[in-house]
């Protein structure tokens, strides 16, 4: 088994279960604009390609263009006044980093989520735990291996000794066209068997088992 010099995280589903307050801030921007809301296993169908995504799916099919800007900027500013309060780390997450970061390791996060929301609450929840946070916007969102590609070089590691850790389909490929280990965090928000598809190079059922590549 190889082992690692670098863990690069996908947040929502891998680091943080951030269901409750995605559901909450796309039912309210919803409500605002006077359209239908839904449910919580709704929504989470819609999440793992970025915001833009999500309100697009979220909105009804004739919804214009223009109010779905609107949606996805009145998002942002709901998610950024009180997105974090009903989100909680995984278990076992927080000791799973502080092992890792004990042992001298890199540790990076690459997200979908946009640049501003995923650096404030990674700062939140993970104070000067991670040398990188990547967000959509300075970098394409996954499954663009661009992200991805810039951590391992800001990191000065390579593909061979970096590991990518995501619970979705883009998480998967975006692991495989980098060139690093792609292991499925089966804990969060995407079916196994959709992460199984992807062939992934392992299947993590709990946060602890990443320590097998130290």
């Amino acid at each position: 088994m190889p082992t690692m010099n670098a863990f690069v995280f996908d947040l929502d589903g891998t680091l943080l279960d951030t269901m409750p307050d995605l559901v909450a801030t796309t039912n309210s921007a919803l409500e605002e604009f006077g359209l239908p809301t839904h449910s919580p296993q709704a929504i989470q169908g819609f999440v793992g390609n970025g915001l833009r995504d999500l309100i697009s799916q979220a909105t009804p099919a004739d919804t214009p263009q223009q109010t779905q800007q609107a949606i996805l900027e009145r998002w942002k500013q709901l998610y950024d006044q009180h997105g974090n309060q009903l989100t909680r780390p995984y278990p076992h997450i927080p000791q799973l980093l502080e092992t890792l970061k004990s042992q001298g390791k890199k540790l990076a996060v690459l997200s979908n989520k946009y640049d501003k929301g995923a650096k404030t609450i990674v700062s939140q929840f993970f104070p000067n735990t991670f040398d990188l946070v990547f967000g959509e916007g300075p970098v394409p969102r996954k499954p663009d291996p661009e992200g991805l590609l810039k951590i391992m070089l800001e990191l000065g590691v390579t593909p061979e000794s970096t590991a990518f850790v995501g619970d979705s389909v883009g998480d998967m490929k975006v692991a495989k066209r980098a060139g690093t280990l792609a292991l499925a965090a089966t804990w969060g928000y995407q079916p196994l068997m959709s992460l199984m598809m992807c062939s992934p190079d392992a299947l993590l059922e709990k946060p602890l088992d990443l320590l097998a590549y130290l």
